[in-house]
């Protein structure tokens, strides 16, 4: 049953994500951000991928927040608000599989995955190379692989911004074209 509790426990619990949520009745949103907050630390920890850890650090501030903001609630929209899952998906996960089958989706998931599989085959053929290099190779090699990522995550972001200004100047331009031709008809209007 949910129900408005102590300020001072909402936030203790809310200092682990789901709990204050849990605490205030809403368990299927707690269980939740529970789950997603220590799934994102295991698989975090099983892959040795520190962008988890990030992912993490974003899901506890939205709990936190999120726990304050139910809090925050007056009584009547408190009471009218609805137990519901963080991800809203029938039994067998197909509302998932259909946003992810929109290309824009489709293409983002792909990347990111891409990346995370590059990421963890990097650092699994480093932890190889450490065995076989001699021990003067050791420093240059740490250099290199150190710095390697680094560049291609700094041609990623360029990259990126450069194809956002274009994306951004043509539909500008896209927008000059069809203002000029909506002013051009106007004026074929009066003049007829």
């Amino acid at each position: 049953m949910t129900k408005k509790k102590s300020g001072f426990w909402t936030f203790i619990f809310s200092l682990l994500p789901g709990a204050a949520e849990m605490y205030m009745g809403f368990m299927k949103m707690g269980i939740s951000l529970m789950g997603l907050f220590f799934g994102l630390f295991i698989i975090g920890g099983f892959f040795g991928q520190s962008i988890f850890v990030l992912a993490d650090i974003v899901v506890w501030f939205y709990a936190f927040f999120h726990a304050h903001n139910l809090r925050a609630m007056d009584d009547e929209e408190f009471y009218a608000l609805e137990d519901d899952y963080l991800f809203h998906l029938d039994g067998s996960g197909k509302e998932l599989w259909n946003k992810m089958g929109e290309s824009r989706y489709r293409k983002l998931a792909a990347v990111v995955l891409i990346l995370i599989g590059v990421s963890i085959l990097w650092n699994n053929l480093l932890d190889l190379l450490w065995y076989l290099l001699p021990d003067f190779l050791e420093d240059i090699v740490y250099t290199i692989s150190y710095r390697i990522p680094q560049t291609v995550l700094g041609i990623a972001i360029i990259v990126a911004g450069v194809w956002m200004i274009r994306g951004k100047k043509k539909e500008l331009l896209d927008g000059e074209e069809k203002e000029e031709e909506a002013n051009g008809r106007e004026t074929d209007d009066t003049n007829a």
